[in-house]
């Protein structure tokens, strides 16, 4: 499945954004006066818990792409949310994006901050969990890049795998800042996240060719008559159940 080589690649490479937006949250982890053996498993703990919250946005992404292949609409969906996110790099890149919407989430989001504060007095396993959960709601360019690539593939299943595979990706470099905290400079990592930009651009490039169905293996491979008698199918049971 090549959409989740490209999740992967999304995270992996996005690891130094990642380290930017949540290292703190993950050098601040009381992790240090642990044992070798501890140390891991807490710091694997708190990323599983990251990877779950990704994982249910990606299930619900997932649903939501489903209903449009339900209609015969993914290769609209996919061209669509291409061109939106490389809109959105280009934008990026040439000045400061406003966000409304996130302006007026301060509220949920100074909530989410104000209950990690609070768990980070608890050294249990279970608060270490909720930490990572927690850190998964927290606004984030890449996650909302890799719930696009959730939602177009179209599936419940492939949505949730999706997120899976990018948390997964984001996993080496947050273990890292977390493990050995000030290994990585912030100049090392203001270089690697000008990389981000390139390879989500891709993925929107990706994207956008897969949706204009032009028989290339892997690429843009050709929505046969097959699964268009399918969606028709599924089309004419709607109609008929409502």
């Amino acid at each position: 499945m090549e959409f989740l080589i490209g999740a992967i690649v999304l995270g992996f490479l996005g690891g130094f954004h990642c380290v930017g937006m949540c290292g703190p949250i993950a050098m601040a982890l009381p992790v240090h006066n642990k044992s070798a053996s501890q140390k891991v498993f807490t710091i694997l703990i708190y990323n599983f818990g990251r990877i779950v919250t990704y994982s249910a946005f990606g299930l619900l992404f997932g649903a939501i792409g489903q209903s449009f292949v339900l209609f015969g609409l993914q290769q609209a969906l996919s061209i669509v949310l291409g061109s939106l996110i490389l809109l959105f790099v280009i934008i990026s890149y040439f000045g400061k994006v406003s966000n409304p919407v996130l302006s007026k989430a301060y509220f949920f989001i100074n909530a989410v901050k104000s209950k990690l504060s609070n768990l980070f007095s608890k050294r249990n396993y279970s608060a270490f969990f909720s930490i990572g959960l927690l850190n998964g709601l927290l606004p984030c360019g890449l996650v909302y890049m890799a719930l696009a690539g959730a939602l177009a593939t179209g599936s419940i299943t492939n949505g949730a795998l999706f997120m899976v595979f990018f948390g997964l990706g984001t996993l080496p470099f947050m273990f890292a800042v977390t493990y050995y905290s000030n290994l990585i400079s912030l100049k090392a990592r203001n270089h690697m996240r000008k990389v981000v930009p390139v390879v989500v651009a891709l993925m929107a490039v990706l994207m956008i060719l897969r949706g204009m169905n032009l028989g290339i293996d892997y690429i843009s491979p050709k929505l046969t008559q097959e699964k268009c008698e399918v969606n028709k199918r599924r089309k004419r049971k709607i109609r008929l159940l409502s």
